[in-house]
């Protein structure tokens, strides 16, 4: 009889238990199941026409597709994307605010008042894609490739301008990283992101520049500016014909850049999970993939533990670059 009532007891306990863990679980799965139930933002910190801004857009179709619900592209240019990151690290944690970001916002120290945390305000969703930057002069420019625009640096010290997305941008360090290894010392045009700055080399505001393949690609197309070296090390398939900057004569020459989304540090596990389960399954879809492979991108979609370690390793290593160039933060 006292075993009976002891295993009666121990029963109701763990009858009990499971109810509270019900219970506290509930509210999760109410949470994924209700998400998204109003548009959701992805705010860029370029302009429209940039590479940040077409990885988002490309990304965001598929979410609205997936969700039934839209997903909004915010486009807030200035300070080289940080305006954007504060937005998204003020924002509620509520799963309705995503920062698609670019590397840039991997290299906190060229911001003296830098208002966010990268490593502890920020929850990292999923790396997006990879792209390498594309180095392109002026089609009236005395460069054909990359050893002529070295050429026409060192003949013409501190009187050659470039152009970059802004200050700390990955399309400025790629830059400094080339002058760097060149010895050469060009003169520094920042603008508020990719698209504005191919404006200025298209103007001849400037002579040469880094920027995203797929903001450059319609204007090698249509010829207003020349492309001469990829930033990484290989060659693009959507530019098949233009040699790594390795290959052109810069030995060991790497800048690869990137687009991720994140989330604000606090969003509902239940609300990551179900957002990142679909991007994973958009990088498959055989129409985005191919997309974006020929706008210049190279898809990725991974987990967000695989994205906070990608982090982890990029953070120091864009570090070394900046500390190597001597680039003092603004």
């Amino acid at each position: 009889m006292s075993h009976r009532r002891v295993g009666y007891r121990a029963a109701l306990r763990v009858a009990a238990c499971l109810w509270a863990g019900c219970a506290v679980a509930l509210p999760g799965s109410v949470v994924a199941q209700k998400y998204p139930s109003k548009p959701v933002r992805i705010v860029v910190g370029f302009g429209a026409g940039g590479g940040t801004d077409l990885a988002a857009r490309a990304i965001a179709q598929r979410l609205a597709d997936a969700f039934g619900t839209s997903f909004v592209v915010d486009n807030r240019p200035g300070a080289a994307g940080n305006l954007a990151g504060d937005i998204v690290a003020r924002a509620t944690p509520d799963g309705y605010t995503l920062l698609m970001a670019n590397s840039t916002i991997a290299i906190p120290s060229l911001s003296a008042k830098l208002t966010f945390d990268i490593r502890k305000d920020f929850l990292p969703l999923s790396l997006v894609a990879l792209g390498p930057s594309v180095l392109v002069v002026h089609p009236g420019a005395a460069a054909a490739d990359v050893k002529g625009l070295v050429a026409l640096a060192k003949a013409k010290p501190k009187q050659i301008a470039y152009g970059s997305g802004g200050v700390g941008n990955v399309t400025h360090l790629a830059m400094e990283l080339l002058m760097a290894s060149t010895g050469i010392q060009m003169i520094h045009v920042p603008y508020k992101g990719g698209a504005p700055s191919v404006v200025g080399l298209i103007s001849g505001e400037v002579t040469a520049l880094f920027t995203s393949i797929p903001t450059a690609l319609p204007q090698i197309t249509a010829g207003r500016m020349r492309a001469i070296g990829v930033s990484i090390a290989k060659r693009s398939p959507a530019l098949p014909n233009v040699p790594t900057i390795a290959e052109a004569g810069v030995p060991g020459y790497y800048a690869a850049s990137w687009y991720g989304l994140l989330f604000p540090a606090g969003v509902p596990q239940p609300v990551v999970g179900a957002l990142s389960r679909e991007i994973v399954a958009a990088m498959e879809v055989p129409a985005i993939r191919d997309g974006m492979i020929r706008q210049g991108f190279e898809p990725v979609g991974n987990t967000p533990a695989q994205f906070r370690a990608f982090l982890a390793e990029e953070i120091p290593r864009w570090e070394k670059v900046v500390k190597a160039a001597g680039i003092k933060p603004e």
